[in-house]
């Protein structure tokens, strides 16, 4: 049984107690059901100018395409959630975006930014989470805090290529690096998830600012206590001054009232059956790049572990 879906928000950023601009931004938008987080990097008007520039180029993707939106069915053929590709669509504009401004401008070269967009669809009761680098969408369900999102760091992708790795070599490893962000380059991979909203959840976005000062522990037990988001983002942001402030500090909490009852898969319907019978003497599995990996011989990981060698040299 699902319930209507009233969301109350808010969000806000702060300097910190180090930094002297502040390079983080937030949005929110009710009307659209849009709340956005990015996290800007250049250093001064550049940093700035890329979060910006990316939350409002969000926004005006998402006002262009009401129309549409509503002319289109919840899930494509394929199962997928409309407002997923709708919002890594918006994320993918604000990448060109900041490229663009960064190639005309030439105080604005280098700029980059993080990003972590939330959207909600009113009709399936879903909200579509899409992130690039290492802002944050955190969940409060039934007093269980769970991380949404996955940062897009050098850290994770070593972790994941050479989980043998000794722990003193990961010590030595810079934990501040993104492979990811908006500017970077024209193609970009945007991570997007979708979820069945339960009645009561609590969702966080935030920059690193927040996270990597405040402990899980003490995200959870601020989200739980009974207070509007107005007052939870600002004591969040408190906690994380509290600690030092050593980054600019963005946090958005989103209270969710009504919604679904118990949780599901965000999973429309299956792909057309007659598809896949036309395509019965495919293999099962295509492993793309395999044979030429095995002909080969190549061990992918040489050239990673080269390119940390010449990080190490480097940051000695």
């Amino acid at each position: 049984m699902t319930t209507e879906l009233v969301l109350r928000a808010f969000g806000n950023t702060h300097v910190g107690r180090v930094r002297n601009n502040n390079e983080d931004a937030v949005l929110v938008r009710p009307d659209l059901l849009l709340y956005v987080v990015a996290d800007g990097a250049g250093g001064h008007a550049s940093g700035e100018g890329a979060s910006r520039l990316a939350v409002r180029s969000i926004e005006n993707f998402f006002g262009a395409t009401v129309r549409v939106t509503h002319d289109r069915p919840e899930f494509d053929k394929f199962g997928i959630p409309s407002g997923a590709r709708r919002l890594s669509q918006a994320v993918l504009k604000a990448n060109n975006d900041v490229i663009e401004i960064a190639k005309s401008s030439v105080p604005h070269r280098g700029m980059g930014t993080t990003v972590v967009a939330a959207g909600f669809s009113p009709r399936s009761g879903l909200l579509h989470v899409a992130h690039v680098g290492d802002s944050r969408c955190y969940r409060l369900r039934s007093g269980h805090l769970e991380l949404m999102t996955q940062d897009h760091s050098l850290f994770t992708d070593i972790i994941e290529q050479r989980p043998e790795l000794d722990d003193a070599v990961l010590d030595r490893l810079p934990k501040n690096v993104v492979t990811r962000a908006l500017g970077m380059e024209p193609r970009l991979r945007v991570s997007i998830r979708s979820h069945a909203v339960v009645a009561g959840d609590k969702y966080l976005l935030c920059s690193d600012g927040l996270s990597s000062l405040v402990s899980a522990e003490d995200l959870a037990e601020t989200l739980d206590r009974p207070e509007v988001p107005e007052a939870l983002v600002e004591r969040l942001i408190a906690i994380a001054n509290a600690a030092g402030g050593t980054d600019n500090i963005a946090a958005l909490v989103i209270e969710c009232q009504g919604g679904h009852e118990h949780a599901r898969p965000a999973d429309g319907a299956p792909a057309a059956a007659s598809a896949a019978s036309d395509r019965l003497s495919d293999p099962e599995l295509l492993i793309l790049g395999i044979e030429d990996l095995d002909s080969a011989g190549v061990d992918r990981t040489e050239g990673l572990m080269r390119e940390l060698n010449e990080l190490f040299g480097r940051t000695r």
